[in-house]
């Protein structure tokens, strides 16, 4: 009988301390709150750092009211979201905002936050965060509504080892890197910047504003389709956008865009590609198609138009473009 007894209470504590190490689809964080909390909406988190080891795969963390949540790596399916119309951010020094390292098809979302690399007017630059969202693990990143600025390296690093893809929309990222082009480290001082060493890596950015950056907008590095649609590209030190994966490995497309106020507007190296329509280039200090050992192409209506397809390009010197008829 005692033997009975002693099971029937280690199957209870076993069922107990199972019930206390489940994890919720729906955690919660506050600024207010508590990392020892159970991340509810009631009793919630303080960082999602905290929150995520009590979230289930493919759940999704939420913040309850304003605060500053903390640099986190992401290595599941996980949706963060920051909420509307609060200041929920993240804000770090000499280290990275988000790294996503997650699993061969997990999907991430991060939304509605404020990604803060504190590198202010340069002078920060030793001790300013990395980037903001570094994606190096995963199938699909989605960020959606952020802003992310004052990093040293990248806004948004993308860098996989397979194919994924990624998609950024109505999305400020602004003031990122300090160094000169010439000095430029590969990435350093982008806007967005992909690559992946297998397979491919897709990227859509639309509807977004990517300003003032010490290198590139974005850049397409190897095995990379980049698609720019509806966005603005403002004050980059080296081009708008640029296609640069050796061996034409990578390809990248402008569609109704603004590539303004910086050095070149598009480039392409390596035998790379990048197609342009319908799209503003001005105020430029260097040309705006600048085909630097790859291929730049202007759509054009109907007959090719010698200046610059269906592209308005002012104040800026023309450079180098081959032009096609849209189908």
């Amino acid at each position: 009988m005692r033997k009975i007894n002693l099971l029937a209470c280690l199957a209870i504590v076993l069922l107990g301390t199972t019930l206390m190490s489940a994890q919720a689809t729906r955690t919660w964080v506050s600024g207010v709150g508590d990392d020892a909390n159970p991340c509810s909406r009631t009793a919630p988190c303080k960082t999602f750092a905290g929150a995520i080891s009590k979230t289930a795969p493919g759940g999704e963390i939420d913040a309850l009211d304003p605060g500053g949540f903390g640099a986190l790596t992401i290595t599941k399916s996980i949706t963060l979201d920051g909420g509307g119309g609060q200041v929920a951010s993240v804000l770090v020094a000499g280290t990275n905002g988000i790294v996503v390292a997650a699993q061969p098809g997990d999907r991430v979302i991060i939304r509605n936050l404020r990604l803060d690399g504190l590198l202010g007017n340069g002078s920060n630059s030793g001790n300013a965060g990395f980037s903001g969202i570094r994606f190096i693990g995963g199938s699909d990143l989605n960020v959606e509504n952020c802003v992310i600025f004052g990093f040293n390296n990248t806004g948004i690093d993308i860098e996989l080892g397979a194919a994924g893809t990624a998609h950024v929309v109505n999305t400020i990222i602004k003031n990122i890197g300090t160094c000169s082009p010439a000095s430029c480290l590969t990435a350093q001082g982008d806007g967005i910047f992909a690559t992946t060493t297998s397979g491919t890596v897709k990227v859509a950015v639309d509807n977004s504003q990517i300003m003032v950056l010490s290198n590139n907008g974005i850049e397409a590095g190897n095995n990379s389709n980049v698609i720019v649609n509806r966005s603005l590209i403002s004050a980059a030190n080296g081009s708008a956008v640029k296609s640069d994966g050796a061996g034409g490995t990578s390809n990248l497309g402008v569609l109704y865009s603004e590539l303004v106020n910086g050095n070149n507007g598009a480039t392409a190296t390596n035998g790379s590609f990048i197609n342009v329509g319908h799209t503003t280039i001005g105020f430029n200090a260097g040309t705006a198609y600048n085909a630097s050992g790859g291929s730049i192409f202007a759509w054009a209506e109907g007959v090719a138009d010698a200046a610059h397809g269906t592209n308005r390009v002012h104040n800026t010197t023309v450079g180098t473009a081959s032009y096609i008829t849209e189908n």
